[in-house]
């Protein structure tokens, strides 16, 4: 990470510690009880006092998110390739997948749970419907996106269907295929969350629901703030493999925006 980076964290991180300050003042002055609205000091004292409690519950919640996020991201790649190369599957078949994303997915999986069990199947499906969406859709705007001239030229040159995918289309779609992953790998933790609300016996989800039932405000606010922590872990990873994988995209927009460091004198 170059100084330009650790420069950008300053504003939100000076944001967030200033909206604990106000948080923490807000409850202290007006004493609200904990078990209605605890400060930052009591969450992170439940916090602590039930770490091993939280950490043990969020590996099998980013266990779900991932491999439900994995398998939206193949879906996803697949039926936009799909969409882009039939012209009868894009009639057929996109106004189905924008249609899904209007089905409540907290209304879905107790029909999965039924129909699947108390597996990690369900889990995995919730999850991947609520991330494929963003993938499909970005990805099918990245193949559309590539200059007819640059197609028309390749193919006056004998390129067939595969070569044009490989050599043009492909690399084309691929920061927009990205673009929908860091969308997607936020939502992942939010579909492993509903999936454990409905059927679990492990998982923050899980976790969430004893302590509300509990009335331990204060771990329900930390396994909370755990669960944002792996969605922004998971963002990271993710646009991390985009600068790897990516070079020669990042190298250009930031040539493009002069956002790349000056060289040392």
């Amino acid at each position: 990470m170059n100084v330009s980076s650790l420069r950008r964290l300053v504003p939100p991180l000076a944001l967030l510690v200033a909206a604990g300050v106000l948080w923490q003042g807000i409850v202290t002055v007006e004493h609200v009880p904990d078990f209605l609205l605890p400060g930052p000091a009591a969450i992170w004292q439940s916090a602590v006092s039930e770490r091993d409690l939280l950490l043990s519950n969020a590996v099998p919640t980013a266990q779900i998110a991932v491999l439900g996020f994995l398998l939206a991201l193949v879906v996803g790649f697949v039926l936009a390739v799909l969409i882009h190369y039939s012209r009868v599957l894009e009639i057929s078949l996109y106004p189905i997948v924008i249609a899904s994303q209007t089905v409540p997915v907290l209304a879905l999986a107790p029909v999965l749970v039924v129909i699947f069990g108390f597996t990690v199947l369900p889990k995995l499906i919730i999850v991947a419907l609520v991330c494929f969406f963003p993938i499909t859709v970005n990805t099918v705007d990245g193949l559309r996106s590539v200059d007819p001239d640059l197609i028309r030229m390749m193919r006056t040159l004998g390129a067939g269907r595969v070569r044009l995918f490989r050599d043009v289309e492909l690399p084309n779609a691929l920061p927009y295929v990205f673009s929908g992953a860091k969308v997607a790998v936020t939502f992942s933790v939010i579909g492993a969350l509903f999936g454990e609300w409905v059927g679990s016996s492990e998982g923050l989800g899980y976790l969430m629901t004893q302590q509300r039932a509990q009335f331990d405000t204060g771990g329900l606010f930390a396994a909370m703030t755990v669960l944002t922590v792996i969605g922004v872990l998971l963002f990271l990873v993710v646009a991390l493999a985009e600068r790897l994988l990516l070079p020669w995209y990042h190298h250009d927009r930031d040539a493009l925006f002069g956002t790349r460091e000056s060289p040392t004198r």
